[in-house]
C-alpha cells in the first residue's frame, strides 16, 4: 500500500537618530515621524508534489509451476521547494530641519510661527511605482495516451498497453499513466529464473504489460498485469493452471473463467491482498489487490469483471 520549512525571523528595522533635545524647544515643526518596524514577510507556502512513490512490491502468481518473484512498484517521492522571502532594513528618513527664527524675535512670535502650519517646511512626497502585475499562469494540458488497440476473434493487436483495464476516475497511477511493458529478462526474473521464460515461451507467450495505481479513496493499490500469448488456446489453458500455494481460494463472480486467492493478514492493521486470474482471447491477465485489513472478494470480481469486458471489446 500505499514537507516544513522554517523562515528566519527579519532583521530588526534600523532606528532613527532622536532630534537634539538642546537645539531648540518643542518638536522640530514638519518632521517626519519615525518608519514603523515592518512586520516580517511569511515564506511563501511550498506547494507539494506528489507521487511520483518509491516502488513497493507486490507478489505476483506462479504460473504452471514455476513460482514468480516480486514486481517491482515505481513510487513517487514529493520534494518540497522551500521559499524564503528576504527582509531589509526599511527607509528612515530624517527629520527636516525648521528655519531659525530671528534673534530679536520674541519668544511668543517664536512659538506662534511654530505652531502655523504655513511656515513649516513640508518634505516633497516620493513617487511610488505599483509592480506590474504577475502574468497567469498557463494551463497545464492533459496528457493524452497514444495507444492503440484493436480486438478480432479473440486475438488482440497493437499496443498491449491499451489493453490494461483503465484506471477510475480520481485513481492514482504509480509510475507511468500508459503502465509499463515487460521484457522476457524481467518476466522471467519475476516467475523465478531464466529457466521460467522459456517454460512460458514454450506455451506461446510473446509479450506482458503492467500498472499498478491506487483508488480514488485511497484504501486499495490494484496491480493489473497481462500475458499475450500466440493462441487463444494457449492464454486459456496457461490462465487454467495459475495457481498459488499456500493462499485460500475464492470465487469470483462476474468472471466465469476466473479463479482468485486470498491472503488474509493476521491483524486487521496489517496488509491483506487477494489475486484474480483469467483470460480472454489470446490475454491473461491477473490482477492482484492490496487492502487495510481482510480484503473484500467482490472488489476484485467487479475488476475481473470489467478487465474481461475490456478485452473482449477493446472498449
Amino acid at each position: 500500500m500505499s514537507a516544513h520549512d522554517h523562515v528566519p525571523p527579519a532583521a530588526d528595522p534600523a532606528q532613527a537618530s532622536a532630534p537634539d533635545r538642546s537645539a531648540g524647544p518643542g518638536p522640530v515643526p514638519g518632521a517626519l515621524p519615525e518608519g514603523p518596524a515592518h512586520a516580517p514577510v511569511p515564506a511563501a507556502t511550498p506547494a507539494g508534489t506528489p507521487v511520483t512513490p518509491d516502488a513497493s512490491g507486490r507478489k505476483l502468481p506462479r504460473a504452471v509451476g514455476v513460482a514468480l518473484a516480486t514486481v517491482g512498484l515505481l513510487a513517487v517521492t514529493a520534494v518540497s521547494a522551500t521559499v524564503t522571502v528576504a527582509v531589509g532594513k526599511p527607509d528612515h528618513r530624517p527629520a527636516v530641519a525648521a528655519a531659525t527664527a530671528p534673534a530679536t524675535a520674541p519668544a511668543t512670535a517664536t512659538t506662534s510661527a511654530a505652531g502655523t502650519a504655513s511656515t513649516a517646511p513640508t518634505a516633497a512626497a516620493t513617487p511610488t511605482t505599483a509592480p506590474p502585475a504577475a502574468p497567469a499562469p498557463a494551463p497545464v494540458p492533459t496528457p493524452t495516451s497514444t495507444l492503440k488497440g484493436t480486438v478480432s476473434n479473440g486475438r488482440h493487436d497493437g499496443d498491449l498497453q491499451y489493453f490494461l483495464l483503465p484506471i477510475p476516475e480520481g485513481g492514482e497511477s504509480y509510475g507511468p499513466a500508459d503502465g509499463m511493458l515487460l521484457t522476457d529478462k524481467d518476466m522471467g526474473e519475476q516467475m523465478g529464473g531464466a529457466e521460467a521464460i522459456k517454460a512460458l515461451k514454450s506455451f506461446g507467450y510473446k509479450d506482458s504489460a503492467t500498472r499498478t495505481y491506487r483508488t480514488a479513496d485511497g484504501k486499495a493499490e490494484v496491480t493489473v498485469t497481462l500475458l499475450r500469448f500466440s493462441t487463444p488456446a494457449r492464454a486459456t489453458e496457461v490462465a487454467r493452471n495459475y495457481t498459488l500455494d499456500g493462499l485460500d481460494p475464492i470465487e469470483i463472480t462476474g468472471d466465469p473463467a476466473a479463479h482468485g486467492y486470498v491472503d488474509k493478514p493476521k491483524q486487521q492493521a496489517y496488509t491483506g491482498s487477494m489475486s484474480g486470474i483469467s483470460s480472454q482471447g489470446d490475454v491473461q491477465y491477473i490482477i492482484d489487490v492490496e487492502v487495510k485489513g481482510t480484503p473484500d472478494k467482490a472488489l476484485l470480481s467487479e475488476l475481473m469483471k470489467r478487465q474481461r469486458d475490456w478485452l473482449t471489446s477493446g472498449r
